[in-house]
């Protein structure tokens, strides 16, 4: 028989909404920060650790992009699925262990499309495993057959209820098997129609719903077709739109000397223009504003509406307010647990319920009433997110590695974006959580060097993907 008491601290650890480990890490990541980001929009430290992304697990790519941001030897590794695996595990158990449980993390290298499908299914099972929600990065060149051996069990089955995907589609891409060299961003609508048509038809097959992110770099040559890609492609179902200013990152040989042109602001106008909207990305922060501008919002019908009004102090307010009631992530317990968590948040902050009422009227208001096409709402996030330049990185994080001093303006400014990096990569060998800006442009190189030697690259007749998963030129 269980005791009284045995029964109400089990209820009270059900119930507590955020546990024992998650509030230990999200307090540490909080006292990571630096003063500067500290603000009542900072999502990190707060609701969450950040956003991980896996290292040295198929560094491999079939594709030759300007830029590249893998080192000059990655195509000199094989792509080896228990090694795949193992990395994996190994990397996620260390991420649960510093940063607690329920982070995005992304399954990523060279080309995630490249390992067999059942060792990619694995890998993410792997990641699940460990508390953690995965997103495969590939670029998306690759037939439904490929996708549904991923989907699929030996019998048919789902392994999965919902996958998710990031598919970096963009003319600096060379190697694409219906558009192997374009020169604009207009030659590839057709392929960002057919990758989230392959995805819609699993949906529609096989009931696993998806989310599908669209990756874009951008340069000087197309910084102004990025309001026609977002325009032809928001209502094909990709739920996020991501943008990264090229970087002096990677393989030096193929870089481009005018990537300095572009600033933040010329990049976040053409997302806004595409968007039809002004995009506010003060009012939630992730991170470092010099390296993530995110807004979080929804089509209804043509127009599109942020979650939160940066201008409006009743928004900011009711931000304020949803965060003092519903402290660190919520969404990854189970319904009823997630349900009880919710109702006992509520009765601790009761003002957290006109907050969200207001901010529910003004949003339906924002949104042309009661009569919009609510049941054709689309929710959409656009994002700006800007790597560092290997230089800058290296000379930071030799500063953060040894604890020196910094005096450098452009060094001091690159400290605090490593400090606040809301992306990072998992070594479990150093026990540290390294920046990806670190991780591309400093131990990328040593990493593949390394694995030059470990998986040395074994040519093979169809570049390491199963014949029966390729479709031809069109």
């Amino acid at each position: 028989m269980i005791r009284p008491t045995a029964l109400l601290a089990r209820l009270d650890q059900t119930t507590r909404l955020v546990s024992p480990d998650a509030a230990e890490a999200l307090a540490k990541r909080w006292a990571e920060l630096p003063a500067s980001v500290r603000t009542p929009a900072q999502l990190l430290g707060r609701r969450t650790t950040g956003c991980e992304g896996t290292h040295g697990v198929f560094p491999r790519c079939n594709f030759g992009c300007r830029p590249c941001y893998h080192s000059s030897d990655a195509n000199r590794v094989r792509v080896d699925g228990p090694h795949t695996i193992a990395t994996v595990d190994e990397q996620m158990a260390f991420a649960r262990a510093a940063r607690g449980p329920g982070a995005y993390a992304q399954l990523i290298g060279g080309e995630v499309s490249l390992l067999d499908p059942d060792d990619h299914a694995a890998a993410l099972l792997a990641m699940r495993r460990h508390g953690r929600v995965p997103m495969s990065f590939t670029h998306g060149d690759f037939d439904h057959d490929y996708l549904e051996a991923l989907a699929l069990d030996q019998h048919g089955r789902p392994r999965f209820t919902n996958l998710a995907f990031a598919v970096h589609i963009d003319s600096t891409m060379q190697g694409r098997r219906r558009v192997p060299h374009p020169t604009s961003e207009r030659q590839l609508h057709d392929e960002r129609a057919r990758v989230a048509a392959m995805f819609d038809r699993l949906h529609r097959d096989h009931g696993i719903t998806v989310y599908l992110a669209h990756n874009m770099t951008v340069t000087p040559a197309n910084l102004d077709e990025v309001p026609d890609v977002i325009a032809r492609s928001r209502g094909l179902g990709y739920r996020m739109f991501s943008f990264q200013p090229a970087a002096y990152v990677g393989n030096e040989a193929r870089w481009a000397p005018d990537y300095r042109d572009l600033t933040d602001d010329d990049v976040w106008a053409r997302i806004e223009a595409g968007a039809g909207a002004r995009l506010p990305y003060r009012g939630l922060q992730f991170g470092d504003l010099r390296c993530n501008r995110v807004t979080w919002g929804a089509y209804v019908g043509q127009r599109y509406l942020p979650v939160i009004d940066d201008t409006d102090p009743r928004d900011l307010q009711a931000r304020d307010r949803f965060f003092t009631a519903f402290p660190g992530p919520i969404g990854y317990a189970p319904l009823p647990h997630r349900a009880a968590r919710i109702a006992r948040a509520v009765a601790t902050h009761p003002t957290v319920i006109p907050a969200l009422a207001g901010w529910a009227a003004r949003f339906i208001h924002r949104a042309g009433g009661l009569g919009a096409p609510w049941r054709r709402a689309e929710p959409t996030t656009f994002v700006l997110h800007r790597f560092m330049d290997a230089k800058a990185t290296a000379a930071a994080w030799d500063h953060l590695e040894h604890g020196t001093p910094v005096a450098e303006p452009a060094v001091v400014e690159a400290v605090e974006r490593l400090q606040a990096c809301a992306y990072s990569m998992p070594h479990p060998e150093t026990g540290q959580m390294v920046p990806a800006c670190v991780q591309h442009g400093v131990l990328d190189p040593i990493e593949t060097a390394q694995l030059v030697e470990l998986l040395p690259r074994r040519p093979t007749s169809n570049g390491n993907r199963p014949p029966s998963h390729r479709v031809p030129p069109q």
